[in-house]
């Protein structure tokens, strides 16, 4: 269940990504959210608010999945962070080398 739920969460999080790069800021953006940008299909007006009702769903879905993994995440038994996990099996330490000599310079 959590696993097909961090999926849709994975899935959701890119198109948010991508809806909010789609818009159009004060400076521009990327220039989708002009009728030139569209092919005349929708005025300037229609697609802004057609992304900002998109970002505005895509965000509540957002934060619906986000608390609905952490309280699924809430009573599992692994360790609660990433510094509690016990350390991987690591390398045997190799030998410190010697100093090179030093040679004398006059």
């Amino acid at each position: 269940m959590a696993t097909v739920l961090l999926i849709i969460h994975l899935f959701v999080t890119l198109a948010l990504i991508g809806v909010v790069l789609l818009q159009r800021s004060e400076g521009g953006g990327l220039g989708v959210g002009s009728s030139q940008g569209m092919g005349g299909f929708m005025t300037g007006r229609g697609t802004a608010n057609l992304l900002t009702r998109t970002t505005a769903v895509l965000g509540t879905v957002f934060f619906a999945l986000s608390l609905t993994l952490a309280i699924l995440g809430r009573g599992t038994a692994g360790p609660r962070s990433i510094l509690d996990a016990p350390p991987a099996a690591t390398a045997p330490a190799l030998p410190a080398t010697p100093a090179a000599p030093s040679v004398p310079t006059n």
